[in-house]
């Protein structure tokens, strides 16, 4: 395989490592900048520190940036719902009309001009958009890959299934409603459509007509995550890992500290919930602390003295798509899991053998209580499920995987759009 010139759109340089969708952005293009000249085009990261630490960090993985001064709107204030109400009246959904901008299209316009570009690579399904921007009629003679961290539309219409208020269900469907245009046309379209999922590749042929679907799946490093054999586990402590920031987190985390976690402790007094993510929202904050037995730790620099601590992983979403990261670290270090169904969706992981999985909230709450009561059947689990990411899911095989696209995209010739 020859070495290619490969240009990577994205929301903004995924460092530091704290979300899965960073995790796997930069652990793949990390090992793949040996090999090929990588470079990302993105808006600027809002935080100023984390933005100098990620330039650090790609110049020292040998990728280079092209970085506009521009950050992605937040999704809070007054602002982000004058946002919201304004995409009413956009063709696209809120996500890529917000992470669209002609910044970033006009970089991508002279970086192509001054470049030979073997493949254009999407790093998230919104920036297919920027690209179609930046290139108009030369899209069709172009090659180029679309990254699904998530099939969008899934995830919107799980929205729609949980959402109370009839307003607010009445946006998501039209959200719904745009995505499933959007992704129509950019899977269908992209030189290559990459699923992270068996179960979300299938979906993308089913129902967006793509019909060059390729599956990288999720991983985890290997060699970082292991098991911490001389740290004592606490069997009633559960651990919720996440991006707090993302709402189907939001959903599940709000779900663990309103039902699970009380009807656990009914039966089990002594029973916590520790939470790890990233940028929790006041109301988080606020209901961790009036919620007896749970915790929070926002932003720590390192999870894996939690995977040590607790005596298991509970991932109790009902709103998702994709694969969780999360689990495989779990497994990896050698940590149980204990999970909804949608949790566990998207990874090659046998349920009973590999990992708990629950059908329903009640059985979420029955296979918690028999996860502390019973820790040592739970540990086999874990060593099991540990098996399994060990022979499927290091960076080192995937980065394999994703290097074979984007030479079998570089030598196809490009659709022609319709």
């Amino acid at each position: 395989m020859r070495a290619l010139n490969i240009a990577v759109l994205d929301e903004e340089l995924p460092f530091p490592l704290r979300s899965g969708k960073r995790i796997r952005t930069f652990n793949l293009l990390a090992r793949l900048a040996a090999r090929h000249k990588v470079t990302v085009l993105c808006h600027r990261n809002p935080d100023r520190d984390e933005a100098l630490d990620a330039e650090d960090a790609f110049r020292a993985a040998g990728i280079d940036t092209v970085v506009v001064d521009r950050a992605v709107p937040p999704k809070s204030g007054p602002g982000f719902y004058a946002r919201l109400a304004g995409n009413l009246l956009s063709p696209l959904p809120y996500s890529v009309a917000t992470h669209t901008s002609p910044m970033l299209a006009d970089a991508v316009r002279t970086f192509s001009a001054e470049n030979a570009i073997d493949v254009w690579h999407c790093e998230w399904t919104p920036y297919a958009q920027v690209l179609r921007d930046a290139l108009g009629s030369r899209l069709e003679t172009s090659r180029w890959s679309v990254m699904a961290h998530n099939v969008e539309s899934l995830i919107w219409r799980r929205y729609a299934e949980t959402a109370d208020n009839p307003l607010k269900r009445l946006y998501i469907r039209e959200q719904l409603r745009k995505f499933e245009r959007f992704e129509r046309w950019a899977y269908s379209q992209a030189t290559a459509a990459i699923a992270v999922s068996r179960e979300d590749a299938a979906l993308m042929r089913t129902n967006f007509a793509a019909t060059r679907v390729k599956v990288v799946e999720n991983g985890v490093d290997v060699d970082y995550f292991k098991p911490q054999r001389d740290v004592e586990r606490n069997p009633a402590q559960m651990l919720f890992m996440g991006s707090l920031d993302w709402r189907p987190n939001q959903d599940a985390a709000n779900l663990l500290l309103n039902e699970l976690l009380p009807a656990v402790r009914t039966q089990i007094p002594s029973a916590t919930a520790v939470l790890v993510g990233r940028r929790p929202p006041d109301w988080l904050r606020e209901l961790v602390a009036a919620t007896p037995g749970a915790e929070l730790h926002a932003d720590v620099p390192e999870v894996r003295p939690f995977l040590a601590r607790c005596g298991f992983l509970t991932v109790p979403l009902r709103i998702g798509g994709g694969s969780r990261l999360k689990i495989l670290e779990a497994l990896a270090a050698g940590t149980p899991v204990v999970s909804t169904r949608v949790g566990a969706e998207g990874l090659e992981l046998t349920p009973t053998r590999d990992l708990i999985v629950a059908n329903t909230q009640e059985e979420m709450v029955s296979a918690t209580l028999d996860a502390i009561r019973r820790p040592d059947e739970l540990r086999d689990t874990a060593e099991s499920g540990r098996r399994q990411v060990l022979e499927r899911y290091s960076w080192e095989l995937l980065a394999e995987r994703l290097d074979g696209v984007w030479n079998a995209v570089a030598r196809e010739p490009a659709l022609v759009q319709v």
